[in-house]
């Protein structure tokens, strides 16, 4: 029975009737390509409709009227793709005007004498209609029209024909909740939700069924993140070193600054885990600046100490050559020997780093993707860290962990989201968190400003490289090659600062289509203070640290998330200098305002939630499993710390038969079996 399941649910969405090459082929770029992709795709809102009388249609509000159409509509073409079409409409007992743009192609189906219905604005005064859809079908009481996101050429009710054939097929789903909790919860089975979705019959209805695929999708998740946990602790012996604890206070003494309370509690756990006869699996979670990477490098140091090799993996070249003469300095008055290796090094270069690695003469690397290559092998590694772990994938973590026996793994992410979440949805780690930032940093003041204003804002440019400080200029674009965009692109800006300061400014470009070493020397002469205004995309969110930078400028600010805009404000006010942020935007949008009234990234990331949902803002955990259909983190959250309970006791009582009664677990065991 079950491969039968399984059969069906891969069955090509060509066995649906009515979808022929064109469909498949509009359908793909939506990536549906089986029956089963269909049924959960689900709409992302609903739209209610209501009929009411003209004498309860709220002046200007959004309703829904049904009318007899009175007079032969009229259309006028009022430019190339834009039409607007009037007509008469009498309902109740009034003779109404209506409007409505862009629908020409309706005007065959409005006949003299048919009833329809009109969504969209009354205007009392005027006694007009200005309708945003007609509907020609008759809505008794209310009618839930769900609502899709689509692609050209694809019609949300030609969509949701085809969702209704799939239904009248013989189907069924993997149902991934177990059957006792199903009856604890008196939930209705996944195919009745799944219909219901799309296409409810009432609003309570909806609320049911919504709840139940939300339950079952943070279900998954946390079997999965409870599953990993689980065959970590069983696979968990780990190298149990012996470490002094004088000389590692000794070397955090010598440091020219002073940990905070918060990175000083994060290297008790490093220390006390890197001494445990087991793996460490810890996550570092900080805000932008908190000062995560020292607390990683005391770790890869305490590490030395015990004999053992420790790697670094950053994202992108700019940062781990950042990272490598960050340490090199670090460790300048230790036996420390640091390496780096990184894509664009010659192959004689990387041929000496991996001689050298294997012979033991590297400590710490440090480097990018380049690090899981296959001719890169380690003396005897015994610390593996991660740096913005969320920009890897878990093959390529694993991978670089797999080049060590019973490596200690060490994560570390500047998405700064609250404690609560963490210990939930980072569930198969432990984690520690640093809020405070380092002594003597002040707060960036922060101002969303109109374009109109930047004169302003280029005078305050001037001040600061006069001071023999240095300027971010951040765009959303490379270049707007269309021309036709109204957003600044980096190539235009170099243009306009050049004219603006007649040409006494240093001004140079960095973005991500440059190759790796036109990067690096632009980098270089930013670090060493030769550039005073450097304009880049957001090739500079994570992680770069030129400490001399105290001005960010960020254009078209509405075109990016919150979780951007503070990774991007974070790469100034790295000093005790005063450091400023402008946004600039000719759009007002809550989430400047929020970067205006707070630094606090915890706080930020609340905001987020609030405005956006979860998005990314984790990043991408274990196989894309934090991108949810309907579930909301921050809003369902109490749903998903009872699933964490749940999955729990459902793994710890069914993980001895291999969860037989359950073959449907199996699946989604198989998808984790390459991270162990």
């Amino acid at each position: 029975m079950y491969a039968i399941l399984v059969m069906v649910i891969v069955m090509d969405i060509n066995l649906i009737k009515g979808v022929g090459d064109k469909s498949i082929e509009l359908l793909s770029k939506m990536n549906l390509l089986t029956v089963n992709d269909l049924i959960m795709y689900y709409p992302y809102r609903y739209n209610v409709i209501r009929v009411v009388s003209l004498d309860d249609a709220m002046d200007g509000e959004t309703c829904t009227i049904k009318g007899i159409i009175d007079t032969e509509p009229r259309v006028s073409y009022i430019s190339k793709g834009f039409n607007r079409m009037t007509f008469k409409v009498r309902s109740d007992n009034y003779l109404i005007n209506v409007t409505i743009f862009n629908r020409a192609f309706y005007k065959q189906h409005l006949k003299l004498g048919r009833m329809i219905n009109l969504i969209g604005k009354y205007d009392k005064e005027k006694n007009s209609f200005t309708a945003s859809d007609i509907k020609f079908e008759l809505i008794r009481g209310v009618k839930i029209e769900p609502v899709y996101h689509l692609v050209k050429g694809v019609k949300s009710s030609g969509l949701a024909k085809l969702i209704q054939e799939c239904f009248n097929m013989r189907i069924d789903i993997d149902d991934y909740i177990p059957d006792y909790l199903s009856d604890k919860y008196k939930f209705i089975s996944k195919i009745e939700a799944a219909k219901c979705i799309h296409m409810p019959l009432s609003t309570d209805a909806l609320k049911q069924a919504r709840l139940r695929e939300i339950y079952e999708e943070f279900f998954i998740f946390m079997f999965k993140m409870n599953y990993l946990k689980y065959k970590y602790d069983l696979n968990n012996e780990g190298l149990g070193r012996e470490v002094d604890r004088e000389k590692v206070d000794e070397f955090i003494n010598s440091l020219p600054f002073k940990l905070t309370e918060d990175q000083v509690s994060a290297v008790n756990d490093i220390y006390d885990d890197l001494l445990e006869p087991k793996r460490m699996n810890r996550l570092v979670l900080g805000d932008v600046g908190s000062g995560k990477t020292c607390v990683a490098e005391i770790g890869m140091y305490i590490n030395y100490l015990s004999g053992y090799q420790s790697s670094m993996m950053a994202p992108t070249e700019i940062l781990a050559r950042q990272h490598y003469e960050g340490m090199t300095k670090l460790f300048s008055n230790t036996d420390v020997r640091v390496g780096l290796l990184v894509g664009s090094m010659k192959k004689s270069e990387k041929n000496k780093v991996c001689k050298e690695l294997e012979e033991g003469k590297i400590d710490i690397l440090v480097g990018t993707h380049a690090l899981i290559s296959e001719n890169v092998k380690f003396h005897n590694l015994g610390l593996v860290v991660t740096d913005e772990q969320h920009r890897f994938g878990v093959n390529q973590r694993s991978n670089l962990q797999n080049k060590g026996i019973m490596c200690d793994v060490l994560y570390l992410s500047a998405t700064p989201i609250p404690r609560t979440y963490a210990l939930t949805i980072y569930g198969d780690m432990d984690t520690s968190v640093i809020k405070t930032k380092p002594n003597g940093r002040k707060e960036i003041i922060t101002k969303a400003l109109k374009e109109k204003d930047l004169k302003n804002v280029l005078f305050h440019m001037l001040e600061e490289i006069k001071t023999g400080h240095q300027v971010y200029v951040v765009a959303p674009l490379i270049e707007d090659e269309d021309g036709e965009s109204n957003m600044n692109d980096v190539v235009k800006l170099k243009e306009k600062f050049d004219m603006a300061f007649n040409g006494n400014v240093s001004v140079e470009i960095l973005h991500g289509k440059m190759k790796n070493q036109e990067k690096d020397e632009v980098m270089e002469r930013f670090k060493s203070g030769e550039t005073q205004v450097l304009i880049s995309t957001t090739v500079i969110e994570v992680g770069v640290d030129v400490k001399n930078s105290t001005m960010m400028v960020i254009f078209n600010a509405e075109r990016f998330g919150l979780a951007t805009l503070h990774q991007l404000r974070g790469r100034v006010g790295r000093n005790s200098l005063q450091s400023y942020c402008y946004l600039i935007s000719d759009k007002d949008t809550p989430r400047l305002k929020v970067m205006e009234e707070s630094n606090d990234g915890f706080y930020i990331s609340e905001k987020d939630f609030e405005l956006r949902g979860e998005g990314d803002l984790f990043g991408t955990r274990q196989s894309g499993d934090m991108v949810f259909k309907l579930a909301d983190i921050r809003r369902d959250f109490k749903i998903l710390t009872q699933c964490k309970m749940d999955a729990s006791k459902f793994i710890n009582e069914n993980i001895v038969d291999n969860f037989s009664t359950y073959p449907q677990f199996k699946n989604i065991i198989k998808e984790l079996e390459f991270i162990d």
